[in-house]
C-alpha cells in the first residue's frame, strides 16, 4: 500500500507546472501574427522600393535626357537637362491648337511619397504600441499566470485530498464530504473568472485594434488611389515637350521654342508604382479579415480551460457580444500559447476526457487527478 501512495506523490508532483521564469513578461506577443505580416509589407516594401529607386538614380546619373540642337555644346546640353529636369512642365497643343501645359512634378516626388506612404503606414502600429499594449501587456502577464496557478491550485488540492483519505478511517464519509465541497463550490478560485468576465464589460482594447485596422485600411485604399491617379495622368507620358525659352534665354533666337524630353527612369516608377499597388490590393481582404475575427468568440481556448473549477464561462453563457476587450485577450492568448504551459496539459486531459467511457466522473482537473491518483476505488459514481 505505501508503494502506491508514493507513486501517487510522484505521479502528482510531477503534474505541477515549473514556476513561471522571468523571461516570460518579455516574450510575449504584443502583435497578432497578421498584424506583424501587415506591418512588415506595408512599411518595409515601398522603403525598399525606394532603396532601389535612389540607388538607380545614383547610379544612372541624370534622370532625364533631352534632344538638344545640334549647334549646342556640352555645356548648353547639359543645362537644358537640368532646366527641364527643375521644370517638369509638358508644353503641348489641344485639338484646336491652343497652346496647353501640364506639370509632371509627382514624377520627381514619386519617391518621397512612397517614403510618405512608408511613415504612414508605421503610424497605426504605434498607436497600438502606445496606446493599447502596455494595458494589454499586464493583461496577459496576470491571466496567463493565473491560468498555470488555477492548474497548479488543483494539483496541490488533489495532493491535499490524498493525504486525507489516506489518514481517514471512513472513506464513505470522505467522499460525502468531497461530493458536499463540490456542491458548495468551494473548490473554486473566482478571481480570475471574475477578472475575465470583467474585462467582457470594457471596450478600450477592441476600440483601438479596430481604429488601428481602419487606418490601415484607409492609409491602403489612399495609396492605392493615389497611384491610380498617377497611371491614369502621368504614368503614361514618359515624353514631353520641355521649354528652355524663359528668364535671360528669352530673347534668344537661336534658342528652339520647345526641346524634347524624356524620362529615364520612367519604367522603373512604373514597375515600383504597379507593385506597390498590386500588394496593397491583396492586404485589403487581410485588414478586413482582422476586423471580422472579432465577431466571434475563440471558443476553442475557453473549453479547454472549463477543466478547471474555478472557470465556467461557457457553462454558465457569460459570453455576451463578442467585440469586448475579453475577445481581444483570447486572440492575442492564442497568439501566445507557447507562454501557457498549462494549455498543453488541458488540452490533453480534455481529449482523454473524451475518450473516457465513464465521463461523467471527469468534471474537471480535479476530478482527473483524483482518477490517476487512485481513488476512484472508492469514489462513488454520480
Amino acid at each position: 500500500m505505501s508503494l502506491s501512495h508514493t507513486a501517487a506523490e510522484y505521479m502528482l508532483s510531477d503534474a505541477l507546472l515549473p514556476d513561471p521564469s522571468s523571461s516570460r513578461a518579455k516574450g510575449l506577443r504584443l502583435e497578432l501574427p497578421s498584424d506583424r505580416l501587415l506591418k512588415f509589407v506595408t512599411v518595409g516594401l515601398p522603403l525598399f522600393l525606394v532603396s532601389l529607386a535612389f540607388a538607380r538614380e545614383f547610379s544612372a546619373g541624370s534622370q532625364i535626357s533631352c534632344f538638344s540642337p545640334t549647334n549646342f555644346t556640352g555645356k548648353q546640353s547639359a543645362y537644358t537637362d537640368t532646366a527641364c529636369w527643375d521644370s517638369l512642365i509638358h508644353h503641348g497643343f489641344d485639338a484646336e491648337g491652343r497652346a496647353i501645359t501640364k506639370s509632371l512634378w509627382a514624377l520627381k516626388v514619386f519617391p518621397y511619397s512612397l517614403l510618405v506612404v512608408a511613415v504612414l503606414m508605421y503610424l497605426p502600429y504605434l498607436l497600438w504600441h502606445y496606446a493599447a499594449a502596455p494595458a494589454l501587456h499586464c493583461d496577459l502577464l496576470f491571466i496567463i499566470d493565473e491560468l498555470d496557478k488555477s492548474y497548479n491550485r488543483s494539483v496541490r488540492l488533489v495532493q491535499h485530498m490524498k493525504k486525507v483519505q489516506q489518514a481517514s478511517a471512513e472513506p464513505e464519509q470522505f467522499w460525502e464530504e468531497y461530493e458536499r465541497a463540490r456542491h458548495k463550490r468551494y473548490f473554486e478560485f473566482p478571481l480570475l473568472e471574475r477578472y475575465l468576465t470583467c474585462k467582457q464589460h470594457t471596450h478600450a482594447l477592441v476600440f483601438i485594434y479596430i481604429l488601428r485596422n481602419l487606418l490601415l485600411l484607409l492609409f491602403l485604399a489612399a495609396t492605392c488611389l493615389y497611384l491610380v491617379f498617377l497611371h491614369l495622368n502621368i504614368f503614361f507620358q514618359d515624353e514631353f515637350s520641355c521649354s528652355i525659352k524663359t528668364g535671360l534665354l528669352e530673347a534668344e533666337p537661336h534658342i528652339p521654342p520647345l526641346v524634347p524630353c524624356k524620362l529615364v527612369f520612367f519604367s522603373v516608377f512604373q514597375i515600383i508604382s504597379l507593385s506597390v499597388g498590386s500588394v496593397y490590393v491583396l492586404l485589403i481582404p487581410i485588414v478586413i479579415y482582422n476586423v471580422l475575427q472579432l465577431c466571434q468568440w475563440d471558443k476553442g481556448l475557453l473549453s479547454v480551460y472549463e477543466m478547471l473549477p474555478a472557470f465556467d464561462l461557457l457553462s454558465r453563457r457569460m459570453l455576451t457580444c463578442p467585440l469586448n476587450d475579453l475577445n481581444i485577450i483570447l486572440l492575442f492568448l492564442r497568439a501566445n500559447i507557447s507562454e501557457l504551459t498549462s494549455f498543453s496539459r488541458l488540452n490533453a486531459v480534455s481529449a482523454l476526457r473524451e475518450a473516457t467511457a465513464n465521463k461523467e466522473d471527469i468534471d474537471t482537473v480535479i476530478d482527473f487527478m483524483t482518477l490517476l491518483a487512485g481513488l476512484e476505488t472508492t469514489k462513488p459514481k454520480h
